[in-house]
């Protein structure tokens, strides 16, 4: 398998190592003789996620012999749908894949959907630590923190799905921080990069291997960085002690990116088989060269090193947990969202949509509350069809009643 993975310049990425692994015996490695393997990543195709994945699964096939990948994109519900596909598979050895950091959230505080508990997952490896930071782009007047913290305006900020790490980063600092912040949802890939350049939107929090070619390039500056040895550093910025564990928190989301894991209770041979396969493809000087030209960091560790980050990063006090809680269900700010009309319910009293991650989710649409308008004018709720592109503005969640919809 030779996934085509699009890869640019040379960085001068450093020459990393990887931590020593048991060598596998015979029976793990050759149980994968003849079997396909599908790798599962849980975004849409394009982005960083897939990058690594196609990366990972590319040489863990040439250190598996015998074996075919075969890379199935799995998105939707920033990673959730993904995640739970992994954690249903069978667990043979045969289906595995990465997902987002940021559903160690949605178990901590228990979100609803989350069919899965990453304490007993099979971790095969992660690829790269991946710290966060806050980007402008270049073209907002937005210079600092602290010009974006005394704002007086609403500051656009780009997510991905909701529920995905980016969604759950950007809520929780916009709330703990009080920033003048609107959250607009749906960007999958590199569609924040491009909508920054046309001035659609000002900002982004994300992380570093995703977005500093593009501050590189000259599109963005960084503001803030979350982790990592940039300056300057978030927690040195603000004094909020409410705020100080919630940023420790996405710090530790950092050290445990691009991880790749299969479901519970995959055999104890075939399992030795995968993290060898993976630790010889994350040191695999071709790998490593594909990975420099593409600018996307490596700094692999073992499936048993991600076992014990993981644990940590779960191990959460309560009051950290009931904050985090606290920050991503309070309601109030106005959150727009770019989605399409799926169907159609009750002559326009309900809109079943679908983001661009494929998430789907419903809004009530009042005929006297809700301001409609269809290419500019004035419409009413009866006139919107399936398939129009809409703006959605809410205060709420899935089911809640929109403030207004805009659509084209």
């Amino acid at each position: 398998m030779k996934p085509s993975l699009g890869v640019g310049l040379a960085s001068g990425l450093a020459m990393v190592s990887v931590l020593g692994a048991p060598e596998v015996r015979a029976d793990g490695a050759e149980f994968f003789k003849g079997k396909t393997v599908t790798y599962i990543i849980a975004t849409a195709p394009g982005g960083g996620y897939d990058l690594y994945g196609r990366l990972v699964a590319e040489y863990m096939q040439k250190y598996l012999p015998g074996s075919t990948f075969v890379v199935k994109n799995v998105p939707g519900a920033g990673h959730l749908i993904g995640a739970n596909t992994i954690a249903a598979a069978k667990p043979d050895g045969l289906t595995f894949g990465i997902f987002n950091t940021g559903l160690i959230y949605n178990q901590l505080i228990k979100q609803q959907g989350v069919r899965f508990d990453l304490t007993k997952m099979s971790w095969i490896g992660k690829a790269a630590s991946d710290s966060r930071i806050i980007i402008m782009a270049e073209q907002s007047p937005i210079r600092s923190f602290d010009e974006l913290r005394s704002s007086k305006r609403k500051v656009k900020f780009a997510v991905s799905g909701i529920g995905s790490s980016s969604y759950i980063e950007t809520t929780m600092l916009a709330n703990v921080l009080q920033l003048p912040v609107e959250i607009l949802t749906g960007y999958s890939g590199n569609e924040d990069r491009l909508a920054m350049r046309r001035g659609e939107i000002e900002g982004v929090i994300g992380s570093v291997s995703s977005y500093e070619p593009f501050v590189k390039d000259g599109y963005a500056r960084i503001i803030a960085h979350i982790g990592g040895k940039g300056k300057p550093q978030l927690d040195q910025l603000v004094s909020d002690a409410k705020a100080k564990p919630l940023i420790a928190l996405i710090k530790s989301q950092g050290e445990v990116a691009r991880l790749t894991a299969g479901p519970p209770d995959i055999p104890a041979d075939r399992l030795e088989a995968l993290r060898t396969a993976y630790r010889k493809a994350l040191a695999d000087p071709e790998m490593r060269e594909k990975a420099e030209k593409a600018k996307i960091p490596l700094d692999p560790a073992t499936g048993e090193e991600v076992t014990k980050l993981i644990g940590e990063a779960l191990d959460q006090p309560a009051d950290t947990i009931a904050l985090l809680k606290d920050v991503l269900e309070r309601k109030g700010d106005v959150t727009e969202v770019k989605a399409k009309i799926a169907e159609v319910l009750g002559e326009g009293r309900e809109l079943v949509l679908k983001l661009a991650d494929g998430k789907t989710f419903k809004v009530q649409v009042s005929g006297s509350r809700t301001e409609v308008s269809i290419g500019g004018q004035k419409a009413k709720r009866a006139d919107l069809k399936a398939d129009m592109s809409c703006t959605i503005a809410s205060t709420g969640g899935d089911g809640a009643e929109a403030k207004s919809v805009s659509c084209q």
